[in-house]
């Protein structure tokens, strides 16, 4: 099954981004997802159930670790692989 991630992390900080803002771009462009757009309100990445709940899983533990004392995301089901 293929999936997209849609996520924010909090606090914001539209001038200077804050470091856990830098990790969760790190984790998304650095790893097996693909459709990966960054941008300063909200983010997306697409992939396999299991590349986009390894993600999650990395994304969550690197970017609370980072100073986020937020993170929204949601996850959707986009279909099987291939279609």
């Amino acid at each position: 099954m293929r999936l997209r991630l849609e996520f924010t992390t909090e606090p914001f900080d539209l001038d200077v981004p804050p470091r856990h803002a830098v990790v969760a771009r790190e984790v998304v462009e650095g790893g097996t997802l693909d459709a990966v757009d960054v941008g300063p309100f909200g983010n997306t990445a697409e992939g396999t159930a299991d590349d986009v709940v390894a993600a999650v899983a990395e994304l969550l533990r690197r970017t609370l670790a980072a100073g986020a004392t937020r993170v929204s995301l949601q996850v959707s089901a986009l279909g099987e692989d291939g279609e």
